[in-house]
């Protein structure tokens, strides 16, 4: 039996879940903060609303939206770099307070790796969260809020580093001198991957869990990143030869792979 849910943020990663969803079944509501992209999500099939959240409070129908839905997906980026930065924790308060007038009973709330901060060696789901940035903290304080409220129950994923067709980190570094960490290993996760663990998560009814989402391949930045840079016939980045103990930190996506769980994508490709 199909169900209706909602897609609060239909970017990158939101529009290929909602076309996927809509593949599984279900009837999908989705938003955007841009006008000229509610036809597109119209053509995929997604029923479209134009809603953005600010520290403020939220612009567009955002009762109409969540009326139609039972489950909903939360994905939008904290966006914190840069100079017109705005209260993640703010946006989301405004949000609980209008999913507390809705119908919703069910939330995945997408996250960060980045709440394990500068954490060293092997982090699981159970490992205590320690971020050092400000988008890491911000997130661990939303997570609490959606998993205080007991009116409904939320699943929270922390994604690693996202990459996936016209995404790679690799682009952003080529070139680039004296970067740090170079021995320290990769988190990442393909696109394909993230939408496998959301349809995965609906399928099996896992609600008010934590799951890490990263792909089980960890190699040191500086060798990922020169042979991805390769691939590409882009400049490789150079990494500071560095004499620090640290190695960087291994997340462990323990609480899929340990319910039986794989992952389909390769992060070298």
């Amino acid at each position: 039996m199909s169900k209706n849910i909602g897609v609060l943020g239909c970017g990158w990663l939101g529009l290929p879940l909602a076309k996927k969803l809509i593949e599984d079944g279900h009837t999908v509501y989705g938003t955007t903060t841009s006008s000229n992209k509610l036809e597109v999500l119209e053509n995929e099939g997604v029923n479209s609303f134009k809603v953005q959240l600010s520290e403020n409070g939220i612009e567009g129908d955002i009762q109409d939206f969540l009326s139609h839905i039972d489950t909903l997906i939360v994905n939008v980026p904290p966006k914190l770099r840069g100079k017109n930065t705005e209260s993640f924790v703010d946006k989301i308060k405004h949000l609980i307070t209008e999913i507390k007038k809705s119908e919703v009973s069910h939330i995945i709330f997408v996250s960060s790796t980045a709440v394990y901060g500068d954490a060293e060696g092997e982090v699981s789901e159970e490992s205590p969260t320690q971020p050092v940035t400000e988008s890491g903290r911000q997130l661990v304080e939303c997570e609490a809020m959606f998993q205080n409220y007991k009116n409904f129950k939320t699943t929270i994923i922390r994604f690693g580093g996202l990459i996936g067709p016209d995404r790679h980190p690799v682009t952003m570094l080529s070139g680039r001198e004296q970067l740090t960490n170079g021995n320290h290993p990769i988190n990442l996760i393909h696109l394909h991957d993230c939408i496998h663990m959301i349809l995965t998560i609906l399928r099996q009814k896992y609600w008010g869990d934590i799951f890490n989402g990263v792909y089980p391949h960890h190699p040191k930045k500086q060798v990922y990143y020169f042979e991805e840079a390769q691939k590409r016939g882009l400049p490789a980045p150079n990494y500071r030869t560095e004499l620090s103990d640290k190695k960087g930190k291994i997340v462990l996506s323990k609480n899929f792979t340990d319910k039986g769980h794989t992952f389909m994508t390769p992060v070298v490709y």
